[in-house]
Formats: C-alpha cells, structure tokens, sequence
C-alpha cells in the first residue's frame, strides 16, 4: 500500500509541474485580421519603415538566395541544427498578412508569434526589445504594404528536442531583457543614436559577440568578436585586431562601400549589411560610426600610424609552396606594384582578416572569395575553393601571414581549412 501510495503521489507531482510548465510557457492566440489596405498607412511611416528595415537587415535574413523579397526560406545554419526564415510579406496564408500590429509587435518584443508559439532567437528579439513603439510601427507599416508572396517556410531541421518550441520559454526566462538601450549623457547625441541602432534594431552583437553553449549571447564579452555564417566577426572593442586604428571616418567610409583602403572589404555577411547601409540616411551610418568608434577607441594610438609589413625573404623560406600559389594566383592583385592596388584595395598586411588572431575569415575569403557589396563597385576577389586543396589554400594563407605581418603563424591551418570548407558547404 505505501509502494502504491508513493507511486501516486510522483505521478500527481508529475502532472502538476506538467500542468505548470505548460501554464508558464503557454501563449494565447492573437485573433486574426483582415490585411490591412495599403493606403491605411501614412506615407510617411512606411518611408520610415523602409529606411528602418534596412537598418535592422530584414531583407537580408528573409530573403533566400533568388527568391522574392522578404518571402523567407532562406537557410540559417546553427549549432542546433538548420533554421529557416519565415515569410514577413503581408500574404494571408504564408506571411503575416492576417497579424494585427499587436501580434507583431508581440514577436519582436517578446518572440511570440501570433498563434501563441515561441519564436526562435534567430530572430533577434532580445535586441528588438529596445526598439521605440514608434519604429516599431513604422516596420509594421511598411512590412503590411509589400506586395504578398505565397511562400510557405520548409520545415526546421534541429536536433531533438529542440524542435519542441516551449523549451523556449526558459531560454526567455534567462536571457530576454526589456528595457531602452541607456542613454549616455557624457556622450554626443550622435554617439546616442548610434548606440540605440547598434543595440537595437542593427542588432550588431548578434555577430560580434561570442554566444554560450544555450546560443545567447555572453553579455560580459560584448564586442568581443563571434561567428557569422562561418566567417569570424572580429571584435568591435579594444580588442580588434585592425593594424591600424578605426576612425569614425574610416568605419563610416567601410560601413557605406564595403571598403577601407587602411583596413579590409566587407566579406561574407557583412556584405548584404554594407548594401543595406548605403541606401539609408548619410547621419544614420555617421552615428553607427561615431558609437564604434569610441567603443575601439582605446586601442594603442599607434596603430593609427601603423605602415605595412612586406617579408618576402621570410615567408619564402617558412612556406615556399604557398609563395608559388602567391605568385601564380594572387599577386597579380595583391603584389608590390598591381594595378589594383592603386584602386582603393587594401593592402594585405592592414587587413584585419590577416591580422586576425583566427584564420577563420582569412581563410573564407581565400575559399568562397568576395563579392562587391554595392552596385558591383569595390574590390572583388574570385572563390578559390574549387581550384586549390586544403593544403594549398594553408600554405599560402601560411604564406601571406609570415610576409605580411608580423604576428605569430596560425595552427593547424590544413585542419581550420578543411573545417571551413565543410562548413562552407551547410545551409
């Protein structure tokens, strides 16, 4: 009897904390709507929206390679397995045409979406929620006059049981702050702006900061460099390994063109941000560079003056395979005298890539290569992936980092090679 007893009191137990985790992780729906009518929306808040979903990207996650824009689909691979983006066009059915701006405004303040499931991180609602009611509006607006794109979202591929969405709510419970982005009375109102963008709506820590093994991001490194899509996001504070100092003129020129003659092109995802940033206001992208500025402004000074290292001697005698494939690939853009070089390319040896204290970037490029981020103006570098091994692409990465700087050689660059290859290869 007591064995029967003890056996039904756990079991009891066992229903009231089901009973309670559901009470704590359930949502309620939120009734649908007829689509709002385009014209309901003043002109100029949706104009705003626009230049507001430029600054917070929703194009560029929301948009898969050749599709429709901001029709989702388009692949985020994760550790936890293959994210894919939903469909923010107002279509009834596959977007979010039938959400009030209640619902929407739920999903990106607290990662709700309007049936009452919780949304992945992915979206980056715990940067969303210092977004102005005002902004949020606007998006709202713009998002509700796109034309509708019937494009239902593939299936998410995560490994078991995180495809069980209230396991959610605890991540919220532990990572999720409300709250404005703190306004700093010793600095400019530029410099004030640009934190609210940066924190906010630009959500750049969602790259540039390292995220623990839950996927959040480690509040007490911020800045402090993370992964992209496979390419390193270097560190955006005292520890950014540029040769020589970020200025707010220097980032405000990188973050508009994709490119700094004294610093690097923007590669990989920093890409479609760069062609985000360029259509928008002159004074958005000025505050954004302001705020960065003074965030790596404590870095050594000279490093502004820093000139560029050339070994050749050196990186010959370290890695005389990777200074044949230097010769025959490479220098006719990146040696002593190229053509190219007097374009605004920068020279290697101030390329935060190649001064990184991680290949993984360096190593990208060398692969996937570069792309001009506006208007097919700017540096452009061919993908080397299917013409060199895991082998060539070490020795000449190997190559250009003993001749071209003075940091210490990677390791294990053949393995970090093969890695990013496979990687490379993911959605």
């Amino acid at each position: 009897m007591n064995r029967k007893r003890l056996a039904g009191t756990a079991m009891l137990a066992a229903m009231a904390a089901g009973v309670l985790a559901l009470g704590l992780t359930w949502r309620p729906t939120i009734s649908a709507i007829d689509r709002p009518q385009a014209g309901s929306f003043p002109a100029a808040q949706v104009n705003q929206g626009a230049i507001l979903a430029k600054l917070g990207d929703c194009a560029v996650c929301h948009t898969a390679t050749g599709g429709r824009a901001l029709a989702g689909g388009r692949p985020l691979a994760t550790p936890f397995g293959t994210l894919f983006a939903s469909n923010i066009t107002p279509d009834a059915e596959t977007g979010i045409g039938n959400w009030s701006y209640e619902a929407f405004r739920r999903a990106m303040r607290d990662g709700v979406s309007r049936t009452g499931s919780h949304l992945y991180p992915a979206l980056p609602y715990d940067h969303y929620t210092h977004v102005t009611e005002g902004d949020l509006q606007a998006i709202y607006a713009y998002l509700m006059t796109r034309r509708p794109v019937h494009a239902p979202k593939p299936d998410n591929k995560l490994i078991f049981p995180l495809g069980f969405r209230p396991l959610l709510a605890g991540w919220k419970f532990l990572y999720l702050r409300h709250g404005d982005v703190p306004y700093d009375s010793g600095q400019s109102a530029r410099y004030n702006r640009g934190a609210y963008l940066a924190e906010g709506l630009g959500h750049c820590g969602g790259c540039h900061t390292p995220r623990n093994l839950m996927g959040a991001e480690v509040a007490s490194k911020a800045y402090a460099g993370g992964i992209a899509e496979g390419w390193r996001a270097p560190p955006l504070n005292a520890e950014n390994p540029a040769a020589r100092k970020w200025t707010a003129d220097s980032l405000y020129t990188f973050l508009r063109t994709g490119v700094s003659p004294d610093h690097s092109a923007a590669g990989g995802p920093m890409g479609p941000v760069v062609e985000s940033l360029s259509s928008v206001p002159e004074e958005e992208v000025r505050a954004l560079s302001v705020y960065f500025a003074a965030k790596m402004g404590k870095a050594a000074p000279a490093k502004a003056e820093a000139e560029p290292v050339d070994r050749p001697a050196e990186a010959v005698a370290a890695f005389p395979e990777g200074a044949r494939i230097f010769a025959g690939a490479c220098a006719g853009c990146h040696g002593p005298g190229a053509p190219m070089m007097s374009q605004g390319r920068p020279a290697l040896g101030l390329s935060t890539d190649l001064t990184d204290s991680e290949p993984t970037s360096a190593i990208q490029a060398v692969l996937q290569g570069i792309e001009p981020p506006v208007e097919g103006r700017g540096p452009k570098m061919p993908a080397f992936a299917p013409s060199l091994t895991d082998g060539q692409v070490a020795a000449v990465l190997g190559y250009v980092r003993t001749r071209y700087t003075h940091k210490p050689a990677w390791n294990h660059l053949e393995h970090d090679v093969r890695q990013a290859r496979k990687e490379g290869g993911q959605p």
